[in-house]
């Protein structure tokens, strides 16, 4: 494998995460870089982590790998592209966190064989290459979800390839993988927003809210800084698996709600000590969807 090459479309935080890990650890592969913004791919090469780059996407459809890292229906358009070009050996991936609209279009287009998608659990508020680091994916999960029709050899030798950019590759259906993200990022997101919102619209003139929610509202609600673009986009693709979690949710809510209206000090107890143990027991080693941040 000295000789492969990787092919990059769209440079983002996380693609140029990928991007720089390869360049970190495999300093003999070759790595061809398209985005529609000439600056980050001229960027990208000064710092070496490109060796070559282009703004013509048929100048990738030899490589050996290509990863997909742009918006999912940008994805699907690329798809279309590159169909006629690449060589039967070729691997397609993405790295996005919704994959349900990119399976029904690589099944439309017939790239079964081909590919093989992915997702780092990895996340920052700071967005585009500029945020990218050589380490962002390094101890982090990493979604493995093949398609049916990519061959189980290629399949092991893409998971070993992301396990020797130190990630943990775990493999899933794409359904399971929707529905995993939909609980612990996507809706965790909807509520960060909602609550910051609640507050948002209750603070008064002077913004006394504002300056007063700097401790633990602040830590909570962390993750509604995050791209408003990007999040839009996710719960447009993801919205039945969303809304469904959504109803889970109000559940719980309007049941936390019946409790303190009846004054249920044995049910308010129990919510707080079990969503305490819980919480206790999520493991501090690996990193998440949601990246911890220390200030």
């Amino acid at each position: 494998m000295n000789a492969f090459k990787i092919g990059f479309i769209g440079l983002g935080l996380i693609g140029g995460s990928v991007a720089k890990s390869i360049h970190r650890i495999f300093p003999n592969y070759t790595i061809i870089g398209y985005d529609v913004n000439t600056v980050t791919l001229k960027e990208a090469q000064a710092d070496g982590t490109l060796d070559h780059y282009t703004t013509n996407i048929s100048d990738i459809a030899d490589c050996d790998y290509i990863f997909l890292c742009a918006p999912v229906h940008y994805n699907i358009e690329y798809l279309k592209t590159l169909k006629p070009l690449i060589s039967d050996s070729c691997i397609l991936s993405d790295v996005g966190s919704v994959k349900s609209d990119i399976y029904d279009a690589v099944k439309e287009l017939g790239l079964g064989s081909h590919f093989i998608g992915g997702h780092p659990m990895v996340g920052s508020e700071r967005s585009g290459y500029d945020a990218a680091t050589d380490r962002l994916i390094e101890n982090a999960y990493y979604f493995i979800t093949p398609s049916p029709d990519a061959p189980t050899d290629r399949v092991e030798e893409f998971m070993t390839f992301i396990g020797d950019l130190g990630a943990i590759p775990i493999r899933y259906s794409p359904d399971e993988h929707d529905k995993i993200t939909s609980y612990i990022s996507h809706v965790p997101h909807v509520i960060a927003a909602s609550l910051v919102n609640l507050v948002r619209h209750a603070d008064s003139p002077d913004g006394i809210f504002k300056s007063l929610a700097a401790g633990g509202f602040k830590d909570i609600t962390r993750i509604a800084s995050s791209s408003p673009v990007m999040w839009q986009q996710i719960c447009l693709e993801n919205r039945s698996m969303i809304s469904k979690v959504l109803d889970e949710y109000i559940r719980l809510i309007v049941q936390a709600k019946c409790w303190v209206d009846n004054g249920d000090a044995d049910e308010i107890y129990n919510m707080f000590s079990n969503s305490r143990e819980y919480r206790n027991s999520l493991p501090e080693a690996s990193k998440g969807v949601i990246e911890k941040i220390y200030a």
